[in-house]
């Protein structure tokens, strides 16, 4: 199959994704893909689970997160910078090798154990220290770029796109397009292939799948409403408009953009890109064998009749004995 999905939400995507991890691949299975990708929102906390599920039906998996980006110091917790589109951005990113992996684990962690504030941010400057092995996606409406063309600020998008092109290198980075029916996806994909053309930058498309069926929509409006403390009736609270967010077959990805079947098709050589296996090892410590003993058993064989010696000492000495007149019952 042509078509692998790339920006997928399990349920370890706290509280905002519904998807579970086997009915995930069963359905991915089902549809006759041969790989898959999961990022969560800032965590690798479903790798492992996935990774063996995934093995089990034979179908590629690819780790990965979607990472939340600050617009200036990781460290801060005031307010971003005036010229920043929003508080932080998001990021999709792919391990490509064990390299990739371990710089996953790296830059979850630093972004909870450094700059959490109210989600795990990392920043330009960790990411720059820890992208090799990755591949970025530009994410969905609120990545980066994806905020500067929804602002109309085009030269801020290009910046940004060249940035992270430079970052990720050769075959690192792709555009992202998604279509979920929202009117500002319409700007920001005119607005990438406008960057795609300009920077020779290649084209993703992914559907931001958070639930698995379209018939799924309504119990995952009900677990957004419980993740923000809302009621389900209450206007103002944060929702998915729509029931597209869900796991799409490669015909119904291909029906969204008849005129780029190249975008597609990237996604395919994305995976292709991404080849990781967990390596089973027992990290036990080692213990030196002094050499007069022929083996670690004789070694074992001398401590231990050492300890008894000394245990038998310290029972019979005038000390303990004392120590031991005193004691009473109560």
């Amino acid at each position: 199959m042509a078509f692998v999905h790339l920006h997928t939400h399990s349920e370890y995507s706290l509280l905002d994704g519904a998807n579970r991890i086997p009915e995930l691949l069963d359905r991915v299975q089902a549809l006759g893909m041969d790989s898959l990708a999961i990022t969560d929102h800032g965590n690798l906390h479903g790798a492992w689970q996935f990774y063996r599920e995934a093995r089990a039906r034979k179908i590629r998996p690819i780790l990965g997160f979607e990472a939340y980006v600050a617009f200036g110091d990781r460290h801060k917790r005031e307010r971003p910078p005036p010229e920043a589109p929003g508080p932080y951005s998001h990021l999709v990113l792919l391990a490509k090798n064990r390299t990739g992996y371990q710089h996953l684990v790296k830059l979850s962690s630093i972004g909870f154990l450094e700059g959490f504030y109210r989600r795990p941010r990392i920043d330009r400057e960790v990411l720059e220290r820890y992208s090799d092995g990755l591949i970025g996606l530009a994410a969905c409406l609120s990545g980066e770029i994806a905020l500067y063309l929804r602002q109309g600020n085009y030269e801020a998008a290009k910046a940004s796109a060249q940035y992270f092109a430079g970052v990720f290198g050769p075959n690192g980075f792709w555009l992202e397009v998604q279509d979920h029916g929202l009117a500002e996806e319409k700007t920001v994909t005119a607005g990438m292939f406008q960057l795609a053309r300009e920077l020779g930058l290649p084209v993703a498309a992914t559907n931001d799948a958070h639930y698995l069926r379209k018939e799924d929509a309504e119990a995952h409006d009900v677990l957004l409403a419980i993740g923000t403390g809302k009621d389900l009736d209450d206007p103002n609270r944060f929702r998915f408009f729509g029931q597209e967010s869900y796991v799409k077959s490669e015909r119904e990805m291909s029906a969204l953009f008849p005129d780029h079947p190249d975008v597609v098709a990237e996604t395919q050589r994305v995976a292709e890109l991404c080849e990781f296996d967990f390596e089973k090892r027992y990290f036990l410590p080692q213990y030196p064998r002094p050499a007069e003993f022929a083996s670690d058993n004789d070694l074992l064989v001398h401590l231990a009749r050492a300890g008894a010696n000394r245990r038998a000492t310290e029972t019979h000495s005038p000390r303990a004995s004392r120590s031991g007149s005193t004691t009473s019952c109560r």
